[in-house]
C-alpha cells in the first residue's frame, strides 16, 4: 500500500486545516510549526488561522469567516473535529486518507473549532465529523494532535519507522 500511495495518490491530494483564533501558547506554536514542516514532505498541506469570532455561548448563525470558508472550500471534503464524531486508530486514519486519495478526493479540509466549538448551522456543512479522543482537549491541543496524527498517518502509508 505505501507504494501505491507514493506513485498514484500523493501529489494529487491537498489537505488544508482551518481553525478559529490564534495559538497563544508559545510551546504549542512550536509544536504546530514542527508538524507543519514535517507534513510538507508528504503532502500539499496548508493551514489557515481565522480571526476569533469573540462571541460567547452557543452561536446559532454562521459568522462571516465561516461563510467564506464554506464558499472557498465548496468542493473540499470537510471534516469537522467534533467530540460527538466517530474515532479511529492511527492505522484506521491512515487507511481512511489512502482511500480518499484512491477515490480521487482532491482536497480534504479539517476544521478545528474555537473554545465555543461550532454552531449547529456550521456543522450542517460537514461531510464528516471526527473525534480525536474521548478526552476533553483545549482547542489549541486539538490542533497539535490533528497535525501529529496526520503526520503519523503519512509515515504509516510510507512505511516510515515513526508510525510504529
Amino acid at each position: 500500500m505505501p507504494l501505491l500511495w507514493k506513485i498514484f495518490c500523493e501529489p494529487l491530494m491537498q489537505i488544508h486545516s482551518w481553525w478559529e483564533g490564534k495559538t497563544k501558547d508559545e510551546h504549542i506554536r512550536a509544536l504546530i510549526s514542527k508538524y507543519l514542516k514535517r507534513l510538507q514532505g508528504f503532502v500539499d498541506f496548508r493551514c489557515e488561522e481565522i480571526k476569533d469570532s469573540k462571541k460567547k455561548g452557543k452561536i446559532s448563525k454562521l459568522t462571516l469567516s465561516q461563510q467564506n470558508i464554506i464558499r472557498k472550500h465548496k468542493k473540499s471534503f470537510k471534516v469537522f473535529l467534533d467530540p460527538q464524531g466517530p474515532q479511529m486508530s492511527s492505522e484506521e486514519f491512515s487507511l481512511w486518507l489512502n482511500e480518499h486519495s484512491l477515490r480521487g478526493t482532491k482536497k480534504i479540509l479539517f476544521l478545528v473549532g474555537g473554545p465555543e466549538g461550532f454552531s449547529s448551522a456550521f456543522l450542517k456543512n460537514a461531510d464528516m465529523r471526527f473525534s480525536l479522543t474521548r478526552m476533553t482537549l483545549t482547542h489549541e491541543w486539538a490542533r497539535v494532535l490533528l497535525l501529529e496524527q496526520l503526520y503519523r498517518a503519512f509515515t504509516i502509508l510510507r512505511g516510515h519507522p515513526y508510525g510504529r
